[in-house]
């Protein structure tokens, strides 16, 4: 297939009227010497034309939430390809290990056996259970564990290899110890649901950390005497931080701030959605607590915020109208995100790549997938 006239990021910008020839669901040739005759064509007519998305922090989408298993991650796995979506890691919510080792098993067989036409399950993110009680935000503090071996065993049984990141608060202890072990495994850490101080998330990296969990939420407030994780992971350059782009969980200023400091390479836009994201408000569940939707926001009884509705689509169009540069954005939520778990195949327009794109008009308005 050949995608003509299209705004297409390339190399870190725009360039107009340019052509891609996708074959075998990979971008064969850019803007190179072609031979259209007789091949299929899609004309953009100007569009901008942005690499798939990557989402390394989703629970659910469209009804249905990773820990209820194989047919769940399937769904989420369809419905998140029509978003523009190239690929995913389906995330834990603190469950007892029978169940958590339940949602892996899910994971894996999507991983072995892809949907035809569905977002990569790249693995799975687990944010629980290595988590602090003093921070739980919307997880439930009953199923948190001690950052151990055995407890690891315990989670994740058979089902170890699918994980590709884990949230843990480096303040409890064995967390240094448990770090070293995940990222000798080759998996990603991030630090969250914490009241860490500075100097802990710092030794954290030291360790082999090398991501902060929906920065600034279930996190101590930035103090200018006492950082703690928000303050020390935008300080340190070996740190990506997520943020979540929805103007409820972060002030603008505050995404604009988190930009300024880690910048597109490692500003990583999360949705941290729940099985409200794609629908209409009303009542859903997350982690098998009781959550209520209002004007897009979900909140658990008392008012914590319960993950998000937010797509990764509206978080580019929400980035831009904030003042953030639209390559940026485009970047921050396909390459970032990708580079932040080692999957540096993702989140580029160039040959080689998934030919998975989303597609916005010049008001950065979402239009569609391509691909």
């Amino acid at each position: 297939m050949f995608i003509i006239h299209a705004n297409a990021l390339i190399d870190g910008c725009f360039q107009p009227d340019s052509i891609l020839y996708v074959r075998d669901e990979k971008v064969e040739t850019i803007n190179g010497p072609l031979d259209m005759t007789g091949g299929e064509c899609l004309d953009l007519n100007g569009d901008y034309l942005l690499p798939g998305f990557v989402d390394v922090h989703i629970h659910a989408f469209k009804g249905m939430d990773m820990m209820q298993g194989e047919e769940a991650v399937r769904h989420m796995s369809r419905e998140l390809k029509k978003l523009g979506v190239a690929a995913f890691l389906p995330t834990t919510m603190s469950l007892d290990p029978q169940s958590t080792q339940r949602a892996l098993a899910g994971v894996r067989a999507v991983m072995e056996r892809p949907e035809a036409n569905g977002a990569r399950v790249l693995g799975a993110h687990m944010e629980a259970p290595f988590l602090s009680p003093e921070k739980a935000g919307a997880q439930r503090a009953e199923f948190f564990a001690l950052p151990t071996e055995e407890n690891w065993r315990r989670y994740t049984g058979r089902y170890a290899s699918v994980v590709k990141l884990v949230t843990l608060a480096p303040e409890l202890p064995g967390a240094m110890e448990m770090i070293s072990f995940l990222v000798r495994q080759g998996i990603a850490v991030s630090a969250g649901h914490s009241v860490a101080a500075a100097e802990q998330l710092h030794q954290a990296a030291d360790a082999g950390l090398t991501r902060a969990t929906h920065l600034f939420n279930a996190q101590a407030p930035l103090n200018h005497r006492s950082p703690g994780v928000a303050g020390a992971a935008l300080a340190d350059d070996r740190i990506f931080c997520e943020i979540i782009a929805d103007g409820l969980h972060l002030h603008p200023d505050i995404l604009r701030m988190v930009w300024r400091c880690k910048g597109k390479e490692k500003a990583v836009v999360i949705t941290d959605a729940m099985e409200a994201a794609g629908m209409p408000d009303g009542e859903y569940q997350l982690g098998g607590q009781p959550v209520n939707v209002k004007d897009g926001a979900a909140r658990l009884a008392e008012g914590t915020l319960a993950g998000s509705t937010l797509t990764l689509a509206r978080a580019v169009t929400n980035l831009v109208n904030y003042g953030i540069p639209p390559e940026d954005a485009a970047l921050m939520t396909s390459k970032a995100p990708a580079m932040s778990i080692g999957f540096g195949e993702y989140g580029e327009i160039r040959r080689g790549a998934p030919a998975v794109f989303a597609r916005f008009d010049a008001n950065w308005n979402f239009v569609g997938v391509v691909g």
